[in-house]
């Protein structure tokens, strides 16, 4: 590979010049012809058998030049970018085919590359931390959710109503036609959580067990599927079950089942402070929040599209596995909250910003304070991912690369520099 010419087009875009050697590429044709001969048949050869220079003069001499291209091509282009000294980003390649032939191949690529940003001022950022009293108020509430931690859900002979959980099968209809995604056997959903399409979950309420419900609803004009925007629509419900809360008396026994203590009195008095300890860590990381949100406003530069939206990408990629996790089906979140492909991600956007942001001014500031990641503590970090995830350490290596552990570690220790380096004013009561 040699790499021609490297030429700034566009912000965040360079376009490179890129040639492959005469010897590679005739190898690269040569892959493609044992590759794809299998496939081919001439008149006089058995179907795979006929050789190179017949396929090339009866299909043309370049008949393998696409296959060998897309081989070639990646490997060039990974080298030719590593070679220029270029960052770049997932998005999309302009390519053009210069030349082609016996003497090699020649081709240009126009790329996005990571920005170039400029940060200043980053020491001696003004932060008001939260207080860290802990009031009785605070230890009352602990305990409210410590007893609903320890509520049984039960079923109950009565109507349903908000907080209740219902076990029900639903199916949607749209002028009595049912519609994909719109059908769920024994699901359980949580009146008042605002989960489904709105109107869905008040319908329930003053239901009992065995009831049929008609749902009547209307999808946002917005709707994903445009069959149903707009459309109204109805939910066949069979409801099976009403569970509501049971909760436990807060008394010495209740205390002495659950903890190490005899009293309510010692109990609360634990619940203080453990409260106490977790209230300073809120309030460190709270620290952390106003220093970002200061670092990502102080952030100058053009960042591409490409990277806002690769995050959102990760972003609902991760929300997916979530609901994955609790058994519901993303298609159906989709249907029943009347969100469409645009507004969920519009609803990641803001999030996905501050990430990309905040990541780039992290790294800048370790450039500018020449900081770095040592070979101990890259391997380190290698050591404790392991340990974390239960992985063998060069499974751990194999999927994430050494380069990414040092831009990590490099990016915390600029965040603790802007740290030591705030200022910290006078602690507001709540």
């Amino acid at each position: 590979m040699n790499l021609k010419s490297c030429n700034n087009v566009a912000t965040n875009r360079y376009q490179l010049e890129i040639e492959v050697d005469a010897q590679s590429f005739e190898d690269a044709i040569n892959r493609a012809y044992l590759k794809d001969k299998k496939k081919i048949s001439l008149p006089g050869f058995r179907k795979g058998k006929a050789p190179r220079a017949f396929i090339e003069k009866y299909y043309g001499e370049k008949v393998f030049y696409e296959d060998a291209i897309n081989d070639v091509y990646p490997v060039a282009l990974e080298e030719a970018v590593a070679e220029a000294k270029l960052d770049m980003i997932e998005d999309k390649i302009d390519f053009e085919i210069v030349e082609a032939g016996k003497d090699g191949l020649i081709f240009k690529a126009t790329i996005t590359t990571k920005p170039e940003v400029n940060i200043a001022n980053y020491k001696g950022l003004k932060i008001t931390p939260k207080s860290t009293e802990v009031t009785e108020e605070d230890v009352d509430e602990r305990v409210r959710q410590l007893l609903d931690r320890h509520s049984r859900m039960v079923t109950v002979e009565r109507a349903a109503q908000n907080d209740d959980i219902v076990v029900m099968d639903f199916e949607g209809f749209v002028d009595g036609t049912a519609f994909e995604g719109g059908k769920a056997e024994n699901y359980s959903l949580t009146l008042g959580t605002k989960m489904f399409i709105p109107g869905f979950e008040d319908q329930l309420i003053g239901h009992v067990a065995g009831d049929d419900v008609d749902v009547n609803v209307t999808f946002p004009e917005d709707y994903h599927a445009q069959a149903l925007a707009g459309q109204p629509a109805v939910f066949k419900v069979h409801i099976h079950e009403i569970k509501g809360k049971e909760f436990p008396e807060f008394d010495d026994e209740f205390v002495k089942d659950i903890s190490e203590f005899d009293t309510v009195e010692t109990f609360r008095a634990d619940i203080k402070e453990k409260l106490e300890a977790s209230k300073k860590d809120e309030v460190a990381e709270d620290i952390d929040n106003q220093l970002m949100l200061q670092v990502n406003d102080l952030l100058e530069g053009e960042i591409p599209e490409a990277m806002y939206e690769r995050q959102i990408d990760d972003e609902i990629r991760a929300f997916n596995y979530r609901l994955q996790s609790q058994g519901l089906r993303f298609e159906t979140y989709m249907q029943l909250t009347g969100q469409n492909a645009q507004t969920l991600r519009q609803g990641f956007r803001q999030q996905a910003e501050n990430q990309v942001k905040i990541r780039l001014a992290l790294e800048k500031i370790g450039q500018l304070e020449n900081l770095s990641a040592s070979d101990e503590e890259i391997e380190a970090e290698f050591e404790n991912l392991s340990k974390l995830y239960k992985q063998d350490v060069d499974k751990v290596k194999a999927i994430i690369s050494r380069d990414g552990q040092a831009k990590d570690i490099i990016a915390r220790k600029a965040m603790n520099l802007v740290r030591d380096n705030a200022v910290i004013e006078e602690a507001k009561a709540e």
